[in-house]
């Protein structure tokens, strides 16, 4: 039962990531200093530096962005054993004991449906699996993990409140960038916080972020604008014309329920397959076609990724936040984190 419990407590604590080792002291080069010649021709430090000035500044940006997150997580670990600990001597008991007994004991065994079902699910997905007598024991205890994972994090959270715990540690806040709000939007357009994503149909983390995008919206009606923006990878031979097609369904009033479907294709976007996806959102199947197989959507979409390339986007999703970079699918709070700071800014919060 305590590797239950060690394994319920280890879920709360966010993934580490190594820090850069850190650097000896160099002396600063001379900007007129050659680093190489061609045909007798120097090639200067300055004129390296000037070369890889963009790459320097993004490699630094994302160091604080780890450095603040190391600090953070570190912080949370704290907290969490602080209060744990608090509540624990309170009881008179061990943080271990504490949680036995108000989350683990409480959490019932798996019906045997329960255990079933997931074993289909598991076979239904590709898994070669033995019987399921031979393994419903670790099926069962999977589950039964997994929800005590669940229930420590709530009860986390309320002893967080009843403690009434505050964060105090300032917010990590990216560096304005400049990157225009043109394309479809949604939101009103006076809004104080104006999100630029620039994302991809066939990117995997891309569709993981679009609950997320949807629940930021949620939890600040009314003052939120959302603009997508194409940034559709190289290696992503299908995205481009699924951009293409998101606009052509646009032409027909019917951009973001286009958006929402490509979106929910998984990754299933051959030509046919978008105009399957046209018809289902009511647009005119031929009008849309026509739009499609003519390309004229290109270089729309063209036009998109070179503003994402200007303001820095290497990967998708990329979201601007009034100009401060989120890079990857992240979570609800790291977004909350940035909008907050910028509704403060504003005197909207």
């Amino acid at each position: 039962m305590r590797n239950v419990v060690l394994g319920a407590l280890a879920v709360l604590a966010a993934a580490c990531q190594s820090p850069r080792p850190a650097q000896p002291a160099q002396q600063k080069e001379n900007p007129s200093a050659p680093v190489a010649k061609v045909g007798g021709q120097a090639i200067t430090a300055g004129e390296l530096d000037e070369l890889v000035k963009s790459d320097l500044k993004q490699l630094e940006q994302q160091y604080e962005e780890q450095k603040y997150q190391l600090k953070r997580q570190g912080l949370e670990s704290m907290i969490r054993r602080r209060v744990f600990e608090a509540k624990a001597k309170a009881e008179g008991i061990t943080p271990d004991e504490l949680v036995n007994r108000d989350v683990v004991a409480k959490i019932p065994e798996p019906a045997d449906d329960e255990v079933r079902a997931l074993y289909e699910r598991a076979k239904a997905g590709g898994q070669q699996l033995p019987p399921i007598d031979q393994v419903k024991p670790d099926i069962a205890r999977f589950i039964k993990n997994q929800k005590a994972q669940a229930e420590l994090t709530a009860y986390y959270e309320k002893l967080k409140k009843d403690m009434n715990v505050e964060v105090l540690l300032p917010a990590y806040m990216p560096p304005k960038v400049e990157v225009a709000a043109t394309g479809p939007s949604k939101g009103p357009s006076d809004a104080p916080i104006t999100i630029v994503e620039f994302s991809d149909y066939q990117c995997p983390f891309c569709v993981r972020a679009e609950p997320t995008v949807k629940d930021v919206m949620a939890a600040y009606p009314g003052k939120i604008r959302v603009v997508y923006r194409d940034f559709p990878l190289p290696s992503h031979d299908l995205a481009p014309k699924a951009a293409e097609a998101a606009h052509c369904a646009g032409d027909q009033g019917k951009y973001w329920e286009m958006h929402d479907r490509l979106f929910a294709a998984n990754g299933k976007l051959a030509v046919d397959d978008l105009k399957g996806y046209a018809r289902d959102v009511g647009v005119d199947g031929a009008k849309f076609d026509r739009c499609l197989e003519s390309g004229e959507k290109a270089p729309v979409v063209q036009e998109h990724h070179k503003a994402g390339e200007a303001a820095g986007v290497s990967g998708t999703p990329a979201f601007f936040i009034n100009g401060r970079l989120i890079s990857g699918a992240q979570p609800l709070e790291a977004f909350k984190a940035v909008i907050d700071e910028e509704l403060k800014a504003a005197g909207k919060l």
